[in-house]
């Protein structure tokens, strides 16, 4: 499983998530949508801390830098 979730990108995902938080907390939005929500709170921090979204890998996207090679 290579990373392919860049720095700015966790961010990003991690702020969402605790955007998230806050309005499930706040029981901002309930119901229905706040199990989607928690959902997909829970997804954004696990691809934070793994470094990988299988969804990149679908559409072929990566926002971690490149490895360059030292021969």
């Amino acid at each position: 499983m290579k990373k392919n979730v860049g720095l700015i990108d966790k961010i990003i995902r991690i702020v969402i998530a605790i955007i998230i938080a806050y309005l499930l907390y706040a029981k901002i939005i309930v119901g229905t949508w706040a199990i989607v929500l928690a959902v997909f709170g829970i997804i954004m921090i696990v691809t934070s801390i793994f470094g990988f979204c299988a969804l990149y890998v679908l559409f072929g996207i990566k926002t971690c830098p490149a490895k360059t090679s030292k021969d």
